[in-house]
């Protein structure tokens, strides 16, 4: 890490905890103390974070985070310790909903099949998972023969 890297995430981190109401610039002022104690750190670890002493370890940031509100990806990508690709963000389900949109569907049979419901129960697995997929205007007379995405 360099000096630039800790300035820049220095900068960014206190002007975020100035936003969230700590008074970490009055000597008496009680913030870094405050910030410490709701994040369950030492004061000191807060102390050469805000004099550019030194990056806080992993844990330190991510309760930092917690009562910031911030997620830890943005901390860990903001301090430098990785970079966007090395943490990439999570597919949200429409995303993978429309990345599968072109996949074959299964029937409820095939589901059960494949989850291994015994034969003698699988009417009633279709049953009660059909409940829970959308109504198939085509498919509305058979809500066993319903399919699912995936």
């Amino acid at each position: 890490m360099t000096v630039s890297e800790l300035e820049q995430f220095t900068a960014w981190i206190e002007d975020v905890i100035r936003r969230r109401g700590y008074d970490i610039d009055s000597p008496r002022g009680g913030g870094k103390s405050r910030l410490a104690d709701e994040a369950g750190v030492h004061r000191a670890a807060i102390t050469r974070l805000l004099q550019r002493q030194s990056m806080p370890d992993l844990e330190t940031m991510r309760r930092l985070a917690h009562v910031l509100g911030l997620p830890v990806r943005e901390m860990l990508i903001r301090s430098g310790r990785l970079t966007e690709d090395e943490l990439p963000m999570p597919q949200a389900p429409d995303d993978l909903d429309r990345q599968n949109a072109g996949s074959e569907r299964i029937t409820l049979e095939e589901a059960a099949t494949a989850l291994g419901v015994p034969a003698e129960q699988r009417e009633m697995f279709m049953r009660v998972a059909g409940q829970f997929l959308p109504a198939d205007p085509v498919e509305q007379d058979f809500p066993a023969r319903r399919t699912r995405r995936g």
